[in-house]
């Protein structure tokens, strides 16, 4: 492949996740004025990715590997361009959310040349299986950044969809799995929230 042919192809893939800028979330930002969009929720933990680094679960004498979270923190949500957010609560969507997402990782990723597609797909698949320590870690960063946004605007997108601690907890508990401390924090957080009428109970 020429140099000409990878860059246009490089270009043309920054332009298309240009596109996550247009898929709004169902967490509003603080303030609540509006709907968090895609791009908006990767930025941020991209930079919880590296303030909470010193919380991640790494066995002894290991390192996180903290430039690897902060790729599959920016990349995860990509086929979300194609297959759209799917709400967390949402079970009757959620029943094709994984085919609809490998399709969308087929198209996406192989916009790119062979080598850097590639190495998406490999970053997309082990943050979807969970089973290293940077993918536990950018797993839990996933979903504590949305409870921190429904905390910080009263429970705004809880109440507004019915959702219940219980199904917060349920859906967020492998928070522990990436980062205990991290966890303990957001269960006192919940608790805090159904004191406050935030959440309710089931």
């Amino acid at each position: 492949m020429s140099e000409t042919n990878r860059l246009n192809q490089q270009i043309e893939f920054i332009m298309e996740i240009d596109k996550l800028k247009k898929v709004y979330r169902r967490s509003f930002i603080t303030g609540g004025e509006r709907l968090e969009n895609d791009a908006e929720h990767s930025w941020h933990l991209a930079l919880m990715s590296i303030l909470l680094s010193e919380y991640a679960l790494v066995e002894e004498g290991e390192d996180l590997d903290l430039l690897h979270v902060l790729k599959m923190v920016l990349i995860h949500d990509l086929v979300e361009i194609d297959a759209g957010d799917t709400y967390c609560y949402d079970q009757e969507a959620a029943r094709d959310k994984a085919q609809r997402e490998e399709k969308a990782a087929e198209r996406l990723f192989n916009l790119l040349p062979p080598d850097q597609a590639r190495e998406f797909r490999l970053l997309w698949d082990e943050f979807e299986e969970r089973r290293t320590p940077e993918a536990l870690f950018a797993a839990a960063l996933d979903r504590l950044q949305p409870l921190l946004l429904n905390y910080h605007t009263g429970g705004r997108s809880w109440k507004e969809h019915g959702v219940t601690l219980e199904q917060v907890l349920e859906r967020n508990s492998l928070t522990e799995e990436g980062a205990p401390q991290l966890w303990a924090y957001a269960r006192e957080m919940l608790g805090r929230a159904v004191e406050k009428g935030y959440l309710k109970k089931g």
